[in-house]
């Protein structure tokens, strides 16, 4: 793995980007799915804290400051074997953005000074414990306050199932998903920068996850169309399957940060294919376009330490 490093000073500059409301994805959503789904993301007419998409806009030209951390900690159960590949993958997608990038295993980076050089932390494939300290979590959870980006990739969910906290923060849990196999996936907002090349449905082989503890202010990207997943378990989980979809791609704002989800990932090709690339890349900018200068006088959170 490259060796991090901690050397880069914290940018100056804004990102700048378009606004959008979410309504027209929202009303043809409601067309597209069955009457027994109602997605659940904010519709209040305070449009300052929603998320907005920014399916033209483009990243203003940036500095070497501007860094993006790939973290690919795995605790005790299953380890992907994609984590290289999404690496290679993630740091090709980031400099074509204009993102240097770090990339570690290792917990000990979550502290205040480092996570203050990053715009965005990028959790590939991380699963079940992510941090070894409690300092670590609310060093993470005081960059997320501060106003940081966070993009979560497939197995992401599966990380620190014990801590309520980030399951909001990424959107959700994971709970189980069926054998990999090909099924449709129902493109709800077209125009998001993560799936505006993908057209209404988006034909897919993955794993199709099933979350619990969903956030209710996600703002749903893309669903699985049940219809088309053989799962004969399915029917045991009714808290957590709306209807004939299921949400796996999100993005929200949450305790102050900026976040996108993908359920999408498993296999190691899928990270060299140009499709799944580009939604990554559409996340990951996303993000961006949310993040300004890290604020930690907006943080609530204190370390343990302090």
């Amino acid at each position: 793995m490259k060796k991090i490093n901690l050397g880069a000073r914290q940018r100056d500059n804004h990102i700048n980007y378009d606004i959008m409301y979410y309504i027209k994805p929202i009303l043809c959503c409601c067309l597209l799915l069955s009457s027994s789904w109602r997605p659940t993301w904010n519709t209040t007419d305070d449009s300052r804290d929603q998320p907005r998409p920014d399916a033209i806009a483009v990243i203003q030209p940036i500095t070497p400051e501007h860094r993006a951390l790939i973290y690919t900690k795995n605790g005790n159960g299953y380890v992907h074997d994609n984590i290289s590949a999404s690496i290679e993958a993630l740091q090709e997608i980031c400099a074509d953005l204009g993102l240097a990038t770090d990339i570690t295993d290792d917990p000990a980076i979550f502290t205040d000074d480092n996570l203050k050089l990053y715009q965005v932390l990028i959790f590939s494939n991380t699963n079940n414990e992510t941090f070894d300290s409690d300092d670590q979590k609310l060093a993470f959870q005081r960059y997320i306050q501060a106003g940081g980006g966070f993009v979560g990739i497939h197995s992401a969910s599966g990380s620190e199932r014990q801590w309520p906290w980030f399951w909001k923060m990424l959107g959700g849990k994971f709970r189980r998903h069926p054998p990999l196999q090909p099924f449709d996936i129902q493109v709800i907002d077209p125009v998001h920068p993560a799936t505006a090349m993908l057209g209404e449905v988006w034909k897919w082989e993955d794993e199709c996850y099933y979350l619990d503890h969903l956030n209710p202010d996600n703002h749903i990207l893309l669903a699985a169309d049940l219809r088309t997943v053989e799962d004969d378990q399915q029917s045991e989980y009714p808290d957590v399957v709306f209807g004939n979809y299921f949400p796996l791609s999100w993005c929200h704002h949450y305790d102050g940060g900026h976040e996108f989800y993908t359920a999408l990932g498993h296999k190691i090709e899928y990270y060299s294919l140009p499709l799944f690339r580009k939604h990554l890349s559409g996340g990951i900018q996303w993000v961006m376009n949310q993040v300004k200068d890290l604020d930690y006088s907006k943080v609530t959170t204190k370390l343990i330490s302090e």
